[in-house]
Protein backbone atom coordinates (compact mmCIF):
# COMPACT_ATOMS: atom_id res chain seq x y z
CA UNK A 1 0.00 0.00 0.00
CA UNK A 2 1.24 3.97 -1.13
CA UNK A 3 1.13 5.88 1.84
CA UNK A 4 -0.62 8.96 1.89
CA UNK A 5 1.56 12.02 1.67
CA UNK A 6 -0.15 14.94 3.58
CA UNK A 7 1.06 17.80 1.22
CA UNK A 8 0.52 21.21 3.77
CA UNK A 9 2.54 19.03 6.34
CA UNK A 10 5.16 17.98 4.15
CA UNK A 11 5.34 22.13 2.10
CA UNK A 12 5.12 23.42 5.95
CA UNK A 13 8.19 21.02 6.99
CA UNK A 14 10.38 21.71 3.65
CA UNK A 15 10.24 25.17 4.13
CA UNK A 16 11.37 25.43 7.70
CA UNK A 17 14.35 23.47 6.79
CA UNK A 18 15.03 25.31 3.94
CA UNK A 19 14.34 28.60 4.58
CA UNK A 20 16.93 28.27 7.55
CA UNK A 21 19.88 27.09 5.05
CA UNK A 22 18.52 29.83 2.66
CA UNK A 23 18.73 32.29 5.59
CA UNK A 24 21.98 31.27 6.45
CA UNK A 25 22.92 31.70 3.04
CA UNK A 26 21.83 34.49 2.30
CA UNK A 27 23.38 36.33 5.90
CA UNK A 28 27.20 34.70 4.66
CA UNK A 29 27.01 35.60 1.28
CA UNK A 30 30.10 36.77 0.15
CA UNK A 31 32.09 34.55 2.78
CA UNK A 32 32.50 31.83 0.42
CA UNK A 33 35.01 33.47 -1.06
CA UNK A 34 36.88 34.50 1.83
CA UNK A 35 36.39 30.97 3.01
CA UNK A 36 37.96 30.02 -0.17
CA UNK A 37 40.99 32.40 0.38
CA UNK A 38 41.61 30.40 3.62
CA UNK A 39 44.39 27.73 3.72
CA UNK A 40 42.32 24.42 3.70
CA UNK A 41 43.13 20.75 5.18
CA UNK A 42 43.33 17.82 2.67
CA UNK A 43 40.62 16.99 0.99
CA UNK A 44 38.49 19.97 1.54
CA UNK A 45 35.72 20.28 -1.45
CA UNK A 46 35.51 22.80 -3.77
CA UNK A 47 33.24 26.10 -2.78
CA UNK A 48 30.38 24.83 -5.13
CA UNK A 49 29.71 21.58 -3.44
CA UNK A 50 28.47 23.11 -0.20
CA UNK A 51 25.25 24.41 -1.53
CA UNK A 52 24.28 21.50 -3.21
CA UNK A 53 24.95 19.26 -0.66
CA UNK A 54 23.52 21.41 2.10
CA UNK A 55 19.98 22.07 -0.03
CA UNK A 56 19.92 17.78 -0.31
CA UNK A 57 20.24 17.61 3.68
CA UNK A 58 18.11 20.50 4.42
CA UNK A 59 15.49 18.12 1.87
CA UNK A 60 16.10 15.02 3.93
CA UNK A 61 16.28 17.04 7.22
CA UNK A 62 12.05 18.47 6.08
CA UNK A 63 11.63 15.21 5.10
CA UNK A 64 12.59 13.48 8.29
CA UNK A 65 10.51 16.22 10.07
CA UNK A 66 7.21 15.58 8.05
CA UNK A 67 7.40 11.75 9.20
CA UNK A 68 7.42 12.32 12.49
CA UNK A 69 5.47 15.11 12.33
CA UNK A 70 2.47 12.82 10.57
CA UNK A 71 3.00 9.89 13.11
CA UNK A 72 1.51 12.25 15.69
CA UNK A 73 2.88 9.89 18.49
CA UNK A 74 3.21 10.90 22.22
CA UNK A 75 6.91 11.96 21.55
CA UNK A 76 6.07 13.99 18.63
CA UNK A 77 5.67 17.36 20.18
CA UNK A 78 9.56 16.59 22.27
CA UNK A 79 11.10 15.32 18.89
CA UNK A 80 10.11 18.13 16.96
CA UNK A 81 11.21 20.72 19.82
CA UNK A 82 14.87 18.84 19.54
CA UNK A 83 14.86 18.75 15.70
CA UNK A 84 14.06 22.92 15.86
CA UNK A 85 16.86 23.18 18.65
CA UNK A 86 19.51 21.16 16.06
CA UNK A 87 18.14 23.40 13.43
CA UNK A 88 18.69 27.09 15.26
CA UNK A 89 22.31 25.38 15.77
CA UNK A 90 22.93 24.36 12.67
CA UNK A 91 22.28 28.40 12.09
CA UNK A 92 23.89 29.92 14.72
CA UNK A 93 27.02 27.67 13.45
CA UNK A 94 27.02 29.17 9.69
CA UNK A 95 27.09 32.92 11.80
CA UNK A 96 29.86 32.32 14.09
CA UNK A 97 31.75 30.47 11.24
CA UNK A 98 31.79 32.57 8.56
CA UNK A 99 30.39 35.95 10.16
CA UNK A 100 32.09 35.79 13.38
CA UNK A 101 35.16 34.34 12.41
CA UNK A 102 35.69 32.40 15.51
CA UNK A 103 36.19 29.31 13.91
CA UNK A 104 37.65 27.34 17.02
CA UNK A 105 34.53 28.45 18.95
CA UNK A 106 32.81 27.22 16.06
CA UNK A 107 34.19 24.06 16.48
CA UNK A 108 32.74 23.72 20.07
CA UNK A 109 29.46 24.87 18.65
CA UNK A 110 29.83 21.78 15.47
CA UNK A 111 30.09 19.69 18.30
CA UNK A 112 27.35 20.28 19.59
CA UNK A 113 25.15 20.61 17.00
CA UNK A 114 26.64 16.63 16.79
CA UNK A 115 25.43 15.74 19.53
CA UNK A 116 21.95 17.47 18.70
CA UNK A 117 21.52 15.42 15.44
CA UNK A 118 22.42 12.57 17.28
CA UNK A 119 19.90 12.54 19.43
CA UNK A 120 17.47 13.66 17.10
CA UNK A 121 18.00 10.70 14.48
CA UNK A 122 17.99 8.37 17.41
CA UNK A 123 14.56 9.99 18.64
CA UNK A 124 13.13 10.15 15.04
CA UNK A 125 13.87 6.77 14.49
CA UNK A 126 12.41 5.28 17.33
CA UNK A 127 9.02 6.80 16.31
CA UNK A 128 9.77 6.19 12.22
CA UNK A 129 13.02 4.33 10.93
CA UNK A 130 12.72 6.06 7.76
CA UNK A 131 12.49 9.28 9.56
CA UNK A 132 15.69 8.46 11.59
CA UNK A 133 17.73 6.88 8.60
CA UNK A 134 17.00 9.98 6.49
CA UNK A 135 19.17 12.06 9.24
CA UNK A 136 22.34 9.50 8.63
CA UNK A 137 23.70 11.61 5.98
CA UNK A 138 23.17 14.78 7.83
CA UNK A 139 25.26 13.72 10.83
CA UNK A 140 27.82 12.28 8.46
CA UNK A 141 28.31 15.37 6.50
CA UNK A 142 28.42 17.48 9.72
CA UNK A 143 31.32 15.38 10.91
CA UNK A 144 33.03 15.84 7.91
CA UNK A 145 32.74 19.26 8.63
CA UNK A 146 34.04 18.93 12.06
CA UNK A 147 36.92 17.97 10.17
CA UNK A 148 36.41 20.55 7.80
CA UNK A 149 36.31 23.40 10.93
CA UNK A 150 39.23 21.93 12.59
CA UNK A 151 41.52 22.05 9.70
CA UNK A 152 40.50 25.54 8.81
CA UNK A 153 41.23 26.54 12.35
CA UNK A 154 43.99 25.73 13.04
CA UNK A 155 45.62 26.31 9.47
CA UNK A 156 44.77 30.22 9.88
CA UNK A 157 45.67 30.22 13.59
Amino acid sequence: MVPIIRIKPLAVSLAVSLGVGGLSALLTGSSMEQYAALAQPPLAPPGWVFPVVWTALFILMGTAAYLVWIENGPERRGMLRLYGVQLAFNFLWTIIFFNTERRGFALLWLLALWGLILATLLRFRRENRTAGDLLIPYLAWVTFAAYLNAGVWYLNR
